[in-house]
């Protein structure tokens, strides 16, 4: 199982945010830092099947709802993998 971590403690900015996108996930500078990016990396790209987000409630006012797309991607994700042999699944610590 490879477990990957995005730390969204106290993030400000949109592209700081997927910054810590990109570092949590290990993605290479190719990484597309919008939301269909972070779709496209965990539904294709990435090896991943369990993601920790951690201080999503502490992020600015302004990200909250890229912060609830987010889950909602992650949601759609394990949805899609549930009945095949990679399952995929997240949790939100804050």
């Amino acid at each position: 199982m490879y477990k990957a971590t995005i730390d969204l403690t106290d993030c400000k900015y949109l592209m700081e945010l997927h910054e810590r996108i990109k570092v949590g996930l290990h993605l290479d500078d190719g990484y597309g830092r919008n939301l269909d990016a972070f779709w496209d990396e965990i539904n294709r790209n990435i090896p991943c099947n369990f993601i920790t987000v951690k201080g999503s409630n502490t992020v600015a006012k302004e990200l909250r709802g890229t912060v609830e797309k987010m889950r909602e991607i992650l949601e759609k994700n394990k949805q899609d993998w549930m009945h095949s042999k990679y399952p995929f699944d997240y949790e939100f610590i804050d």
